[in-house]
């Protein structure tokens, strides 16, 4: 049995309950678990380790909760709350200590468990009721995260899963939030299309 962990912000949280370790919210890691149980029951174990307002340096503090997971794969996805909150409340993260702590944070994964497969999510947004104001600037600096997020990958020859130009294709101005109900949270129909990213990049790079 594979024990699978997906670790993130609140697009990966999604509501789930903190205090039942099955419970995994109500984002695509649940899709995700449910399509891979019904593809082969009872072969594998999630874990969602998603929290709330997560940015780069929070995952890398919470890191032992990965490694007590024990994982045979891992799927990251971060970066915008590393910009968000420079906005908010002038606590992000610059996109060189958020690379340089997103490789920390591998190397500490690599270490405990050299076999373990990770894939690496792109960060992305949307202009939607909680970053239009000032989107411009909001979008270059998730810009810079992705490419900072795919620069990693690259470094460590692992998946990176690009997700900003699917969602700027379907994005529909007169109905901005179909996707990402607010221009960061996904919908249902967001979550699918993540949970649909994650599968197929699972299928090609790491199932048996």
């Amino acid at each position: 049995m594979a024990n699978i962990v997906f670790y993130g912000d609140s697009i990966t949280d999604a509501g789930r309950d903190r205090t039942a370790s099955a419970h995994l919210g109500f984002g695509y890691p649940t899709i995700v678990s449910g399509r891979l149980s019904v593809e082969a029951p009872e072969k594998d174990f999630f874990v969602n380790l998603g929290i709330s307002g997560n940015r780069i340096v929070d995952l890398y503090a919470q890191i032992n909760g990965v490694l007590n997971a024990k994982p045979d794969v891992v799927s990251i996805l971060i970066g915008v709350n590393d910009v968000w909150h420079k906005f908010a409340c002038q606590n992000g993260v610059a996109t060189d200590k958020f690379e340089k702590v997103y490789s920390l944070l591998l190397d500490e994964i690599y270490e405990a468990y050299p076999n373990v497969k990770i894939m690496l999510f792109e960060p992305f947004v949307l202009k939607g009721p909680a970053t239009e104001v000032m989107y411009d600037d909001f979008r270059a600096d998730v810009e810079d995260k992705a490419k900072a997020v795919k620069r990693v990958a690259e470094k460590y020859n692992i998946p990176f899963i690009p997700l900003q130009e699917k969602l700027d294709s379907l994005y529909n101005p007169e109905n901005p939030t179909y996707w990402l109900r607010d221009g960061v949270h996904p919908t249902h129909a967001g979550h699918t299309l993540i949970a649909d990213a994650w599968i197929e990049t699972y299928n090609k790079f790491f199932k048996d």
